[in-house]
């Protein structure tokens, strides 16, 4: 049977908690920051663990984590 590969863009994505859950970035931070208020800004710092439905679509693009 041939080995997994990982896909490339989900590796960039998604780091994996020692527990196993799956963090991910704060959206919308990258540029136009101007625009936006500064709570969601400070709201936007960091990461967030996502949910369990999304934390399984990640988890299938990284099977060797």
């Amino acid at each position: 049977m041939p080995k997994l590969k990982t896909k490339s863009a989900a590796k960039k994505r998604f780091r994996l908690t020692a527990t196993g859950k799956v963090r991910a970035n704060v959206a919308n931070k990258q540029h136009n920051l101007r625009k936006r208020s500064k709570k969601m800004k400070r709201q936007a710092r960091g990461t967030f663990v996502l949910s369990k439905a999304d934390a399984r679509i990640a988890k299938s693009c990284l099977p060797n984590l």
